[in-house]
């Protein structure tokens, strides 16, 4: 006799964009789904254990199963990261910030439990790129995410430009994002590099204490010098609203 076991779903499950937000901005059936789940795929241990203890669950933190994929991990054995949820398991995906397999490396976990036949079911909660786009003014019909643009400075004028080029020609709202601590150089290469009719928006700290979203043209930006080192800062771009 042959036994079948039905597999577990993985629940891709979105974290807090700032600290201390859990109850404003994580629906409340996200949270019950949250709470009755053991075993966990996450970037950080720490981080991941942190947030579980303001949803709360109803198990110890010790009794949770964490196995940990994020963007050091060098090889991926999915299988054993999955075995949980081949053997009839739900799971959890947590991203660190904001919604997971978006600007985050659990795309290759999502990737591996579609190929292994793991249900895969996301959660609802904040995108900082949605809420951004939202509230921007710019164009939301079209827009592409570009992640991290090049540190290096020639790269990266030649990275802005073919963006800002991209804009021009099709109305496209360009979104970008950067390590907190590099923002302002970020921010004086776009001012000096753009032509000042074209539109920059900053999107702060969203959800934070500090959240603020502002569009301008670049030339009104030169004027100004935005309090955005060491906090996180979306940019986007475009030449039309």
């Amino acid at each position: 006799m042959v036994t079948i076991t039905k597999n577990g779903t993985l629940f891709l499950i979105p974290a807090p964009i700032a600290e201390g937000t859990t109850n404003l901005v994580i629906p409340q059936g996200t949270l019950e789904v949250i709470r009755r789940l053991k075993f966990f795929v996450v970037e950080e241990i720490r981080t991941a254990r942190r947030f579980l203890k303001t949803v709360p669950t109803p198990f110890p933190i010790e009794s949770l199963t964490f196995s940990v994929f994020n963007e050091h991990s060098k090889e991926l054995d999915a299988r054993d990261i999955l075995m949980p949820a081949l053997t009839g398991n739900d799971m959890g995906l947590l991203s660190e910030a904001g919604l997971p397999c978006v600007a985050d490396p659990g795309w290759q976990i999502v990737a591996h439990a579609h190929q292994l036949s793991i249900p895969v079911a996301p959660l609802t909660g904040p995108s900082s790129l949605m809420m951004a786009l939202m509230a921007s003014g710019l164009n939301g019909q079209r827009f592409a995410f570009s992640g991290y643009l090049p540190t290096e400075k020639t790269l990266l004028i030649r990275k802005i430009k073919e963006l800002e080029k991209k804009a021009r020609e099709f109305n496209e709202t360009q979104l970008f994002i950067e390590a907190p601590y590099r923002n302002l150089k970020l921010f004086q290469t776009l001012v000096t590099t753009c032509q000042e009719s074209t539109l920059l928006c900053l999107a702060i700290d969203l959800t934070g204490t500090h959240n603020q979203i502002v569009t301008k043209t670049i030339g009104a930006w030169k004027k100004l010098t935005p309090d955005i080192h060491k906090v996180p800062v979306l940019f986007l771009l475009n030449t039309e609203t």
